[in-house]
């Protein structure tokens, strides 16, 4: 009988180069990205397609604004809630109240009962002066009470008439702010004309979620299936897995053209497809330029 054949120092270099390293980032689907299917579809649908867990967006949906209920709907279908959007949209200005530190509380409340680790949050509008003026010294006070992270998202500028409206305060831009924790939303880098990549080297480490999807660049807030605009959707997720990113990323796209639950759920199957292969980055293509550099890592 013949002896194995033994492997020579260098074939294991070699085997050893061309294994793809996968982060411990973990893929979501947003709640948001079945409607105007409900809720409860977004967790079967997830559990299906195989996404790691739900990030839920509070919305109108009675379901989406109950943590007892969101938690039967995580135990059933065995999907984990890993995120809470607090309802600060401007159709949502009046779920769970009006006043908007009592919204993070209550989204605290339930991130810690649903053990999610990360509330979405707006910045505020403009109009909510009061709520602005203490926005970023209260968001840092809540984070000395809790383990849960209050991650801002980027937003853009409002367009009326070709002229930029000031919708936010301090501003939809989150680099100008000192916030603890952000997440990056491509559409809204889209609308907003911001490069994505530069915003993520900016961020560096308060960068902890990722909002994923894809726009065209025109002023309509498109949220696109990853792949399908002009946003380096690809090369970000290859910038995460080099950084070994371990936040969340969010599948947070609209589907409510689908024709039928079948084709929506082609369009969520692509994305988290999509999600995973970008994420999963050989030294290979490191090597080869591929990648964007990253001088934080160097």
């Amino acid at each position: 009988m013949n002896s194995p054949a033994k492997s020579s120092p260098r074939s294991d270099a070699d085997a050893a180069s061309r294994v793809v390293r996968v982060p411990d980032a973990r893929v979501a689907l947003s709640t948001a990205s079945v409607y105007p299917e409900s809720t409860a579809a977004a967790f079967e649908i997830a559990g299906r397609l195989g996404y790691d867990g739900v990030e839920v967006m509070v919305m109108t949906d009675q379901i989406s604004q109950d943590p007892q209920a969101l938690k039967r709907l995580a135990d059933h279908h065995s999907v984990p809630i890993l995120a809470i959007h607090a309802p600060c949209l401007l159709i949502t200005q009046r779920v769970w109240g009006t006043d908007p530190w009592g919204k993070l509380v209550r989204a605290k409340a339930a991130a810690e009962l649903l053990e999610a680790e990360t509330v979405v949050v707006h910045p505020p509008f403009r109009w909510q002066r009061e709520y602005a003026r203490d926005f970023v010294i209260g968001l840092n006070r809540m984070r000395d009470d809790t383990g849960i992270r209050f991650a801002v998202e980027n937003m853009y500028p409002w367009r009326a008439r070709s002229r930029e409206v000031a919708a936010y305060s301090p501003g939809w831009d989150v680099r100008h702010q000192d916030y603890p924790a952000t997440t990056l939303d491509l559409s809204h880098t889209a609308v907003s004309g911001s490069d994505a990549l530069k915003v993520a080297e900016d961020l560096g480490d308060r960068l902890q979620h990722i909002h994923l999807a894809d726009g065209t660049g025109s002023a309509r807030d498109e949220h696109l299936i990853p792949g399908r605009g002009n946003q380096p959707a690809d090369q970000l997720l290859e910038l995460l897995a080099r950084r070994k990113f371990t936040g969340t990323v969010v599948v947070e796209v609209s589907t409510r053209k689908a024709s039928s639950r079948a084709e929506r759920e082609a369009d969520l199957a692509e994305a988290l497809a999509f999600a995973r292969l970008h994420l999963a980055v050989s030294p290979l293509e490191r090597r080869s330029g591929r990648v964007r550099p990253d001088p934080s890592l160097e």
